[in-house]
């Protein structure tokens, strides 16, 4: 928070912290453009409310089973939810009364070099194996090394979609 107020401060921006909650602070029709990234909830209502006629909102959002190989691969086969769908997320703009104006799906393939790589990345993208910990997880992490050394990398795929709707006029 404290370096996005930084960054946009010469810019006249203004970075609000809320929560993922019913009502978004601001009054209705505040914005011609909300933007979002890698959100975990999408309160379509509420974007619909906030955004002037004529306004945008575009979202960079994960896919369903982003990075799978991996997670299954530390934890063992999982279910893939269904919370970050495009479809779904274009379903829901729609009821929301947005018109969607465009929807892209990318499959980005994720390379591991060293385990390494992937104790930094675990840490950092915590999501993809809850609660990881080297301690916890160090059997599959020397498996994880032994295979990279075997082939050379692990290969895994991050999903992703992009998403723009609209408020009409």
């Amino acid at each position: 928070m404290a370096a996005a107020r930084d960054r946009l401060r010469d810019r006249h921006g203004h970075v609000v912290a809320c929560a993922d909650r019913p009502a978004l602070p601001f009054r209705d029709a505040s914005f011609d453009l909300v933007t979002s990234r890698h959100p975990v909830v999408v309160l379509w209502e509420e974007i619909a409310r906030v955004l002037q006629p004529d306004g945008t909102y575009l979202s960079q959002q994960i896919g369903p089973g982003s990075n799978r190989e991996l997670t299954d691969f530390m934890m063992g086969p999982q279910p893939v939810g269904k919370a970050c769908d495009p479809a779904r997320a274009a379903e829901g703009a729609r009821a929301a009364g947005l018109e969607v104006v465009d929807l892209r799906v990318c499959v980005l393939r994720v390379e591991f070099f060293d385990v390494g790589a992937v104790v930094h990345f675990l840490r950092k993208v915590h999501w993809t194996v809850p609660g990881f910990t080297p301690e916890v997880y160090e059997e599959r992490l020397r498996d994880m090394h032994l295979l990279i050394t075997r082939d050379g990398s692990f290969v895994s795929h991050a999903q992703r979609f992009l998403i723009e709707a609209h408020r009409p006029g």
